[in-house]
């Protein structure tokens, strides 16, 4: 298996699954790429150590530098909530160590789950190109599951399994169950295809959304500029806005909500947007409180 990144000194993020742990074993062999391995245990599960102790153990033959970072979430964690904190874990290595980026173990079959995933939650164009538009490395991202399965068997690499992949309260794991089965190899390249597409689209839209964007505070939207803003474009800046402000995993009706209450609602008022987050209303501004 051929994975294409440039020389350099990046962060790992290595969870203990077989993604990670076989891109690990890739990247540990590859010159001119060096590797700090990135662990983050969520405290989510109880057997969380154990994924630790396997990542310290791989780290070490590998001799490889490990970061280990902890957070206390606890069972009644959003995946939003873990995200972020991971990614802040990773983000503040990556910053420690002065490496070039960070890279991930993302493949082809996370890539359509994600897009499946923000299909069905209404999260509109952007949910399409999610993973894509992020400036983290991910080299893995054209590998199906199945063949980065079958290096890790033939290559003997240890790894364990997160028992939350099983958990069906997670929207993820019905669509890794019971849809993405259904797909033909020649399936999931058209869909990549289609979404590769759909990618270079929303990077033009993107770009003339930055430029709206600058009529706006980082955590304030002028109420005035936004009303003069056709529906369908508003509702794509409030998206990128919300986004920038670290909340994403919300729904096309939640939008919907927000835009009406931007243009039509009393000053004053205030607005539940998601996670405790609010929207607090005056004559000339919506402020994210």
């Amino acid at each position: 298996m051929i994975v294409n990144i440039p020389r350099g000194k990046y962060v790992l993020a290595v969870s203990g699954g077989v993604d990670s742990m076989t891109l690990l074993d890739l990247l540990a062999q590859k010159a001119g790429v060096n590797v700090i391995v990135a662990h983050f245990n969520h405290g989510v599960r109880a057997d969380a150590a154990e994924d630790e102790q396997l990542v310290a153990r791989a780290a070490q033959e590998y001799n490889l530098p490990l970061e280990v970072g902890y957070g206390k979430l606890g069972t009644l964690a959003s995946e939003e909530d873990a995200r972020d904190t991971r990614y802040g874990f990773l983000e503040s290595v990556s910053k420690k160590t002065q490496a070039m980026g960070i890279i991930t173990a993302h493949h082809q079959d996370d890539l359509i789950e994600t897009a499946f995933l923000n299909i069905l939650r209404g999260t509109g164009r952007t949910g399409l190109s999610s993973i894509r538009h992020s400036k983290v490395y991910r080299p893995l991202l054209q590998i199906p599951k199945k063949e980065i399965l079958a290096y890790a068997k033939k290559n003997k690499v240890q790894w364990r399994e997160d028992t939350t992949n099983r958990d069906p309260k997670y929207l993820r794991n019905y669509i890794r169950r019971h849809i993405t089965p259904g797909l033909t190899g020649k399936k999931k390249v058209e869909i990549i295809d289609n979404l590769d597409k759909v990618a270079k689209i929303n990077k033009i839209i993107d770009d003339e959304i930055a430029t709206l964007s600058h009529l706006h505070q980082a955590n304030c939207l002028d109420r005035q500029a936004y009303t003069m803003l056709p529906a369908q474009v508003g509702e794509e800046l409030l998206i990128s806005w919300l986004r920038q402000n670290r909340l994403r995993d919300f729904d096309k009706k939640t939008i919907k909500r927000l835009s009406i209450v931007i243009r039509t609602g009393q000053p004053g008022s205030k607005h539940d947007i998601m996670n405790g987050r609010k929207l607090k209303l005056t004559a000339r501004s919506a402020d994210l409180v």
